[in-house]
């Protein structure tokens, strides 16, 4: 057996029988990303490259399995002692990397860490208004409404030593859009998990080693890990046909079937849980980026929508994506909880659109600046070029701004002012539920809540606002599942989004390298065997 796949269940007992009988001889595992880390923070940045990253170094209360369940991590056990109450009994014996041992304050400190206006994390432990230490292991938690789903993303809500932070000067969270500041943990990482730093170079070589005093028995056979970023995709394929890295992600599409057919080397797709989207500002009073003075024409859903049935999602599927994507009316993909099976694309035509640019005054068109990352999903860019043709076709010059994921993130996200007019972005729901998406992105800000925190745009709907409440506490599914419906319904009429695809995962991987890859892109390196 060669690789396996995080969408089967029986992956992960046939990877710890693999491990067993394998874990003799050591291996390096040499990995590749298309961009580097760009910190260790723990609370800077909810971004899924950078969450996989840290959570091989960082642990949270739970973790997630091959297969996706939710498994215990930091946290051996946790209990509904009150509607709004939960209490977590967390695990004894835990050293993070430092030497210091974790408890209760580290939990407490890492909540009110993860909650400052700074940190990235908010909203996965959002609807805890207080965490209460009750022992040294022992910690509830309290919300103030009961919520079913609370433990969801405790996963990638990962734990910092309170003591080192003090110790270093890193109880401040780094900010994603202070780049002219170096904070100590944008070089430095203290985890509990399986794999500790030991050097690190953002644009050539990172190291890592298992960490001794794991508190879990390994599964690897690793004892280093090397990574590099190599931006290139070209240079990145080259590397893993030569067999310079082990494992290379992602992979060009259009280079799958070489991979393949390559003496030593195989490609790793699958689907994913990611959905790829356009957003608008639709909250200023004129847009920062456009030629249209005193009015912000995304104000107007018929602008939108004209937008939107503008873009020939096929097309893109068909020769941007190569087949390796599937168009979607929906803010989340097949398998998350509360998917709209239902729901149906506005249609693809260029002439209604023309026709409601006209009606809603821009029959001339207008410009828009148009904000893309080059390093971050599967082919961006050339998506982002895509729709600059399409949306040209209909009188709108799109000027495109594409730029590598560190200073991309720092303009659209809450931290750099939300500092744009029209932007693509990726999303996979954490909890791998609706209401994640709902509260993130569609909601109305509001930052004391931490409501909102990703909705770039500023789109705003009270009801969907009710909604997104309603369904964080309803426990009948039923009841649950319509209210969601009704989101998504309300969203998709008004258009507050363009949903493009879902996108494929595609990994190169040399022969004799036994991975897990989960469908939230995540890659674990806990899993790796090494022939």
């Amino acid at each position: 057996m060669r690789l396996l796949t995080g969408l089967l269940a029986s992956a992960a007992v046939s990877l710890c029988a693999l491990a067993a009988s394998d874990a003799v001889e050591a291996k390096t595992l040499r990995y590749a990303f298309q961009s580097s880390v760009n910190s260790f923070d723990p609370h800077t940045l909810n971004e899924t490259f950078t969450l996989a990253f840290h959570g091989n170094i960082y642990e949270g209360l739970t973790r997630r399995g091959p297969d996706l369940q939710i498994e215990p991590a930091l946290a051996e056990s946790w209990e509904i002692v009150e509607p709004t109450r939960w209490r977590v009994t967390l695990r004894q014996g835990v050293k993070f990397h430092s030497g210091h041992d974790f408890n209760a304050d580290d939990v407490i400190f890492s909540f009110e860490r993860a909650k400052s206006d700074a940190s990235d994390m908010g909203g996965k432990i959002a609807s805890i208004v207080e965490a209460v230490k009750v022992d040294d292991y022992t910690v509830d938690f309290i919300s103030d409404e009961p919520n079913p789903i609370l433990n969801a993303e405790w996963d990638t809500w990962y734990i910092l030593s309170k003591a080192w932070a003090e110790e270093v000067g890193a109880v401040e969270v780094e900010n994603v859009a202070a780049t002219d500041r170096e904070f100590h943990t944008t070089r430095n990482a203290n985890g509990t998990g399986p794999f500790r730093l030991i050097s690190y170079d953002p644009d050539s070589r990172t190291e890592l080693e298992p960490f001794a005093d794991w508190w879990d028995e390994p599964e690897h056979n690793l004892t280093r890990v090397v990574f590099q970023p190599i931006s290139q995709a070209s240079t990145r394929v080259a590397a893993l046909l030569s067999g310079e890295i082990d494992v290379a992600e992602p992979i060009p599409l259009q280079d799958v079937e070489r991979i393949r057919a390559n003496d030593g080397t195989d490609a790793l797709t699958g689907p994913e849980l990611r959905t790829i989207f356009l957003g608008m500002d639709q909250d200023r009073d004129e847009l920062l980026y456009s030629s249209v003075t005193g009015a912000n024409p995304f104000k107007d859903v018929r602008v939108r929508q004209a937008f939107y049935q503008a873009i020939d999602v096929d097309a893109i599927q068909r020769v941007v994506m190569r087949g390796q994507a599937t168009p979607s009316a929906a803010m989340v993909a097949p398998g998350v909880l509360g998917f709209p099976d239902d729901l149906e694309r506005h249609p693809f035509d260029p002439d209604a659109a023309r026709a409601l640019l006209e009606e809603a005054g821009y029959g001339d068109g207008f410009s828009v600046r148009m904000n893309c990352p080059n390093d971050r999903y599967v082919n961006d860019e050339a998506i982002c070029q895509a729709v600059v043709g399409m949306l040209g076709r209909i009188g709108i010059q799109v000027d495109l701004l594409a730029e590598t994921r560190s200073l991309y993130f720092a303009k659209i996200l809450a931290q750099g002012g939300y500092d744009t007019s029209f932007y693509l972005l990726g999303w996979t729901p954490g909890s791998f539920d609706s209401h994640n998406v709902l509260y993130n992105l569609v909601a109305s800000r509001d930052s004391e809540r931490g409501r909102g925190g990703f909705n770039n745009g500023g789109y705003s709907n009270e009801r969907i606002d009710e909604l997104t409440d309603l369904i964080q506490v309803e426990t009948d599914a039923a009841t649950r599942d319509a209210l969601i419906r009704e989101a998504w319904q309300i969203l998709h009429d008004e258009v507050g989004y363009i949903p493009l695809h879902q996108q494929a995962l595609a990994w190169g991987v040399r022969d004799g390298v036994n991975v897990v890859q989960r469908a939230d892109n995540q890659f674990p390196w806990r899993h790796v065997v090494i022939d």
